[in-house]
């Protein structure tokens, strides 16, 4: 689920200095408040932080309750979430400062970086039988890879023989808990993203590359790619070349000890019932992962997705910091979908879809943001500067009917900003 900010999206630029004077001295957000607090308490959510950011002021933040129902300490925007496929984003935007130094190209072939995927077979029938199986028509491509058009597939979404076969050579792309848990356990993960892409080679694609969206393990696959091509470690280049430079500090792949107690507790639900699988002193993101998982694995705080989302918006540079090319941002966050492709309407549909982010179309032009499969949610409007985050944590998050009241309420507080310009 992403929010949608078509409300605001056919303001002038000129406008949003006025916005920010007028937001100056009011709550920017008083009805996203009352969804929080009416969300957050016994038989409901033990904690969440909301916030809205316009240039020229500091981000506002709502943050109500607990790290978790059994945690005394108070939820802030300093608080540790996993963020799951908000890590797609960040790889993405990894992969397009390559592509603006000239490092990558956006249609080049992947087996130039990756032999192992020069020759591909495909599944015949979606989700079918693994060896009745046709040569791919043509090469995948980074851009492929960047917007889920590669054909690859996901073991949280394929079923049948394939995901079976997915599963067994341990390409299985993110961690949930310690404990096994049915419909959220994900397996044993292959050790090291070198084995992951060497056995991600030998699997059929479940579609030719270019022709169809299919939510994909392309992101985890393009941190392998980004560590042939700098030569290094993917978590060290996103440290090294986003975190530090962006001045985002409470952003791991693993969370250190020292930090374990900012960690939120994760929920399932079953039925109306939150039951822990995830808490902050025994979480499995307190171990070192079996790789960097640049689809979704990472572990943040609002504050910093917030500085990674401002940074976007200011295209490329924060606090007079350069992070980004302005090229890699405006491209990354434009539509990057082959010709004649359409996401699904279950994720998100009429839209385009840039470097691992959906993007907006018509009334929503400019929108770039993703959501994670813990509940939480961010975006940017990239016309406009203005960006919108939600962070609680409870799997599946369409669980619940919290995060489309959310986009109501941040629709209407907009609105209001604007209207008392």
């Amino acid at each position: 689920m992403i929010l949608s900010m078509a409300a605001c999206a056919s303001l002038g630029v000129a406008l949003m200095p006025r916005l920010a004077l007028a937001a100056a001295d009011r709550e920017m957000l008083p009805q996203v408040r009352k969804v929080v607090e009416r969300w957050v308490g016994p038989g409901k959510f033990p904690g969440m932080v909301a916030s809205l950011g316009i240039p020229g002021r500091d981000p506002e933040y709502v943050a109500r309750g607990s790290e978790g129902f059994t945690d005394g300490d108070a939820v802030t925007p300093d608080s540790l979430f996993r963020i799951y496929s908000m890590t797609k984003p960040v790889t993405g935007m990894a992969a397009m400062q390559l592509v603006a130094q000239g490092k990558l190209g956006l249609d080049q072939p992947l087996y130039d970086i990756l032999p192992k995927f020069r020759t591909m077979m495909v599944q015949d029938t979606y989700d079918g039988s693994v060896t009745e199986l046709h040569p791919a028509p043509r090469p995948i491509t980074i851009r492929y890879l960047l917007t889920h058009t590669s054909g690859i597939g996901y073991t949280i979404i394929q079923k049948g023989p394939i995901k079976t076969l997915m599963e067994d050579k341990g390409l299985i792309a993110g961690q949930v808990s310690r404990m096994e848990i049915p419909g959220l356990s994900r397996g044993a993960p292959v050790h090291g993203l070198d084995h992951f892409a060497d056995r991600l080679a030998e699997v059929p694609l479940v579609s030719d590359p270019g022709a169809r969206w299919i939510y994909s393990m392309g992101l985890d696959l393009m941190g392998r790619v980004i560590e042939v091509v700098t030569g290094r470690s993917f978590d060290a280049h996103l440290r090294e070349t986003i975190f530090e430079p962006a001045g985002m500090t409470s952003t791991f792949f693993r969370v250190p000890a020292g930090d374990a107690g900012r960690l939120t507790t994760n929920y399932g639900a079953v039925g109306d019932v939150l039951v822990p699988i995830d808490g902050s002193e025994n979480s499995i993101f307190l171990d070192p992962p079996p790789f960097p998982f640049g689809g979704a694995g990472l572990v943040s705080s609002p504050r910093d997705y917030d500085r990674f989302l401002r940074m976007l918006a200011q295209f490329g540079e924060i606090d007079g910091v350069r992070v980004l090319d302005e090229q890699a941002v405006r491209i990354g966050t434009g539509d990057l979908l082959p010709a004649g492709v359409t996401i699904p309407a279950m994720f998100g549909g009429n839209a385009g879809f840039g470097a691992g982010g959906r993007v907006g179309k018509g009334a929503e032009a400019g929108i770039y943001g993703w959501s994670g499969a813990a509940g939480t949610v961010g975006m940017v409007d990239m016309v406009h500067a203005l960006r919108s985050q939600i962070f609680v944590q409870f799997m599946p998050p369409n669980a619940s009917g919290l995060l489309p009241e959310f986009q109501t309420a941040l629709k209407a507080d907009v609105m209001a900003l604007l209207e008392n310009k």
